[in-house]
């Protein structure tokens, strides 16, 4: 992932890359990284626990903003199946007055595939 994060980070796009695996994310070195002592394939937490998600998750945009040094890793301080986590702390309030915009609320697109054999340069958009 490091190496997919240093090039959207190139365009102008910051990200942050969350580690189960701290030796290799030291060795890639991507721009920015939050680190959980954490089994292989959970770098959110424990399937259905949401609360445990939304904490990662919230903890990793934080760090998106106060990490200034190019490849650092801020460890995070949970451990597995040991803490216990709320959604009131992730979850913010809705503001009075807002009322939440259903995903069935919005228009799709239409999309027309290029036809076959098209080449495409850097900055064309494929329109029909």
């Amino acid at each position: 992932m490091g190496l997919i994060q240093r090039e959207i980070e190139e365009v102008g796009i910051s990200t942050i890359g969350i580690s189960i695996a701290r030796r290799f994310t030291e060795k890639v070195k991507p721009p920015r990284t939050v680190f959980l002592r954490w089994p292989f394939g959970h770098p959110l937490g424990e399937p259905f626990n949401v609360a445990q998600q939304r904490t990662v998750l919230a903890d990793a945009f934080n760090a998106l903003s106060s990490i200034v040094e190019p490849g650092m890793i801020i460890e995070l301080p949970y451990r597995w199946r040991r803490e216990k986590y709320s959604l009131e702390k992730t979850v913010p309030k809705r503001k009075r007055g807002r009322k939440p915009v259903k995903m069935a609320e919005a228009q799709p697109t239409s999309f027309k595939a290029p036809s076959k054999g098209a080449i495409f340069t850097q900055g064309q958009v494929a329109t029909g």
